[in-house]
């Protein structure tokens, strides 16, 4: 996320007066806006965006870019929202919810809380005892599963891959067993080693499709193994990326020494010393790599 955001708005949240004896019937808003066309944004969403008291936004310029490429104007107070801010803020929010006001809860495209600010304020009004809403539309999540072609009657979301290399293969290895499709985001720098590491600790055959620019004018989805996928993604990827990759195969489990050996013999055959390849594909699952090199050698003979 940008630095900056929402610098030259008003960043105080302020509820509306209530009258004597009335009572104050606020509530927090959750919408979903577009992935890249703004088409995609529903009538409720431009409704909101007018009549909202409080428009609370991850990027405010970018709210206001959006509200303006829909001709709508922006009713209420608009503040910004995001990660650095999130937590300072959220009382604030709060606050103007239980004294009345309609708080509107947008982020750069799809979702609220899904890998974007939200949470922490969902969860600060469900515990006051504040009611919660939400404004259904674009998620990155689903559409990619739909277009992956992989199965979609289960699936799991990991939000964004881990960036250091052991985080990394260790969560890889978690999925090694996993029967669910799997989507997660990846940033367009980390994609060719993410997709390198995973077809390693998943299988080189292992289906995966990457998403990119969804719903944008340069939208692609390239489907294929992991193996293929990562030697697409070494030439340099742009854009915003969510992948998906396959469960593991009914039945399967850990994978055993002799399978390991073949993804250490594949990574041999590439160049790497042998002794890394074990350890590479050790790494992060709890099997030996000197068990692991000694089949390649029995392999050999």
């Amino acid at each position: 996320m940008s630095a900056g955001r929402g610098r030259g708005y008003p960043e105080s949240v302020s509820a509306p007066e209530i009258s004597p004896g009335e009572t104050a019937v606020g509530r927090l808003v959750l919408a979903a806006t577009p992935m890249g066309q703004a088409g995609d944004a529903s009538a409720r969403l431009c409704a909101a965006l007018r009549t909202a008291d409080v428009v609370a936004a991850e990027d405010t310029r970018r709210a206001r870019n959006l509200a303006a490429s829909l001709d709508v104007q922006i009713g209420g107070r608009i503040v910004s929202y995001y990660d650095h801010v999130e937590s300072a803020r959220t009382p604030q929010l709060v606050d103007a919810v239980a004294g009345g006001a309609t708080v509107l809860l947008i982020t750069d495209a799809g979702m609220p809380s899904v890998s974007d600010p939200g949470y922490t304020v969902v969860r600060a009004c469900v515990d006051a005892g504040l009611p919660v809403t939400c404004l259904p539309g674009p998620s990155a999540v689903t559409t990619a599963l739909a277009l992956s072609a992989l199965p979609a009657e289960r699936f799991c979301f990991d939000g964004f891959a881990p960036r250091k290399p052991g985080a990394r293969r260790a969560w890889l290895a978690e999925l090694i067993a996993q029967p669910r499709t799997t989507v997660f985001f990846e940033s367009p720098h980390r994609l060719a080693d993410t997709l390198d590491c995973a077809a390693q600790v998943l299988g080189s055959e292992r289906r995966a499709a990457v998403c990119r620019e969804l719903t944008k004018t340069h939208e692609q989805v390239r489907r294929g193994a992991l193996a293929e996928l990562a030697i697409w993604a070494a030439d340099g990827v742009r854009g915003e990326i969510t992948v998906v990759i396959e469960g593991a195969p009914a039945g399967s489990g850990e994978p055993d020494v002799q399978t390991l050996a073949e993804r250490a013999e594949e990574l041999a055959a590439g160049g790497m010393r042998l002794k890394d390849a074990c350890a590479q594909v050790c790494e992060g699952l709890g099997v030996s790599r000197r068990e692991v090199y000694q089949a390649v050698l029995d392999r050999r003979r």
